[in-house]
């Protein structure tokens, strides 16, 4: 594979080359209006400081000023079907329990109020929520059930013991909750990102449910999937079907004060990466062929290898009106902090955890959300370990191979955290945009001092 000369920008960051917008004003369906819109803010070219990532001052204050206090996914509510359900969802230190009670979902802390016992260590259903040390119990909603021997405890009485709550929100079959009692609506935290995000997953099911641990900081292997710049030393295989260094990388401010913002990136399937030399449609043809495992009909039939692709696909699913960009294109959605659902037909979703008390270890959970018509129980859950592969998660298909390939590096990167002599890690300023947002609400949620950056919208 011939690799041309790193390409020089246009102004605005883009490399040369069609634009995003340009490849989809020609696609045969075009895409929902939220795609063709655009949004910049200025975040300035400071870098990050490596202690963000390694220290162990900054992991207490996000569990403190992060973890304690914001808006984030816990788990489905098809988790929580019928009363009785429980999940237990943990970061960092931290533990929930969630149940869904004869008046909908709640959520605790998941800690007896004896003598702090964990309440709840795995999903499933429940009689109620009982501690397995000396038999305290709660109900679905929280109030105390039964107190062995409650004559030994004259100091306290039944409605000191109910169980602490955290606020709980759903958004698209997603349960949110927030420790912090006096925290805004999920609404005004999520902002505007719902009116940009059309796709419905209320009714998917979820057919895979892995979760991996690694040794690398969250924010590392979050960032690891926030920018295609790594495409070309990482994924080299696909760079011929893959607009990589072309991709559009949109930043959206919030709209609500003291509230984050969101942001997203569209890399087109379809067209040839621009750093590679010229590369005739039919390679590109037979590159998504062999990707995609299906056969492709001629140029002079539909066109273009991606109007080829779009149209088989479209034929397959039996939906005439799916957009071409919503069939093929790897669109991918940040809500701070941790979660990153994709756009279109695509089934993946990705949650990123600080594994425990060690800023050296995280959590970086997948979901597939399918259309599965009638639907179908939530898969189990499966955990790999650090030295286990994706592959050893069939369910995931050929993305296992991928997701090998991108977790990868994240071990040697954090190790070199600790060995580079730099105080701060160089950011692009167009191409690793959404790393520098996530970056700037972070500084802002933990109490940074930072000037607010204009926005730009195209």
């Amino acid at each position: 594979m011939a690799i041309a000369e790193m390409q020089s920008f246009v102004p605005g960051g883009r490399s040369h080359g069609p634009s995003v917008q340009e490849i989809l004003a020609k696609d045969r369906v075009p895409p929902p209006k939220t795609l063709t819109e655009q949004s910049q803010m200025d975040l300035g070219l400071e870098p990050v400081p490596v202690e963000r990532y390694i220290s162990r001052a900054w992991h207490d204050l996000e569990v403190e000023r992060l973890w304690k206090r914001v808006w984030q996914v816990a788990c489905r509510e098809d988790d929580l079907r019928e009363v009785g359900d429980t999940y237990v969802y943990d970061v960092a230190d931290l533990s929930f329990i969630l149940v869904r009670a004869s008046d909908g979902i709640r959520a605790f802390w998941n800690a007896c109020l004896h003598r702090g016992m964990r309440l709840r260590r795995e999903e499933g259903w429940t009689p109620e929520l009982r501690c397995s040390f000396h038999g305290w119990s709660w109900n679905y909603e929280g109030t105390l059930r039964r107190l062995p021997c409650k004559w030994d405890f004259p100091h306290l009485s039944s409605e000191d013991l109910t169980l602490p709550q955290v606020m709980v929100g759903t958004w698209n079959g997603w349960v949110f909750i927030n420790p912090d009692p006096d925290a805004a609506p999920l609404e005004d935290f999520l902002g505007s990102m719902p009116r940009h995000f059309p796709w419905d997953a209320t009714a998917r099911s979820v057919t895979a449910r892995v979760s991996k641990l690694l040794r690398c900081n969250w924010k590392a292997a979050m960032e690891a999937f926030m920018e295609s710049y790594h495409v070309i030393a990482t994924h080299p295989q696909i760079l011929t079907m893959l607009a990589d260094a072309s991709t559009q990388y949109d930043v959206f401010p919030s709209e609500v004060e003291g509230q984050p913002g969101w942001n997203r990136f569209n890399t087109l399937t379809g067209v040839s990466s621009p750093h590679l030399r010229t590369f005739t449609d039919e390679q590109v043809r037979s590159a998504l062929s062999a990707y995609y495992g299906v056969e492709l009909p001629p140029v002079e039939v539909t066109g273009s290898a991606r109007q080829s692709l779009a149209d088989t696909l479209r034929s397959r699913i039996g939906d005439e009106e799916i957009s071409d960009s919503e069939l093929l294109d790897n669109i991918l959605y940040q809500v701070f902090p941790n979660f990153q659902p994709w756009a279109g037909i695509s089934p993946i979703n990705y949650r990123f955890r600080p594994y425990r008390d060690n800023p050296d270890e995280c959590v970086m959970d997948v979901y597939f959300l399918v259309d599965t018509g009638t639907p179908q129980p939530p898969a189990r859950s499966r955990l790999l370990g650090f030295d286990d592969d994706w592959t050893l998660a069939p369910e995931l298909g050929l993305l296992a191979m991928v997701f090998d390939q991108d977790v990868s590096n994240l071990e040697d990167q954090q190790r070199g955290f600790k060995t580079t002599r730099a105080p701060a890690l160089q950011l692009a300023a167009y191409q690793e945009s959404r790393i520098r947002h996530f970056h700037y609400e972070l500084g802002r949620w933990l109490g940074e001092t930072q000037d607010h950056k204009e926005e730009t919208r195209l």
